[in-house]
């Protein structure tokens, strides 16, 4: 599976989404309520268990963690 489909399934399946079709990949987590800070730490959670990635705590940063788009990005860049 792509690792934005992974990102997308696990963000709509443990979080409340109201209408999880509608969620652009670009759509901050934060802003709409779909994740807190303890969703933040679920979400890196997810990331280092499913990608076997580790990440710093200088990386716990919106611009890495704020959206599918954000997530699959920052993923990518750690396993290249």
């Amino acid at each position: 599976m792509e690792i934005t489909q992974q990102v997308r399934t696990f963000i709509t399946t443990n979080f409340y989404v109201q209408n999880p079709a509608a969620l652009a990949d670009d759509a901050s987590l934060l802003e709409q309520g779909i994740i807190d800070s303890t969703g933040v730490l679920e979400v890196i959670s997810f990331i280092e268990d499913t990608f076997a990635i580790t990440i710093e705590d200088r990386e716990m940063v919106p611009d890495n963690l704020d959206s599918i788009e954000r997530i699959s990005g920052f993923v990518r860049r750690k396993k290249s």
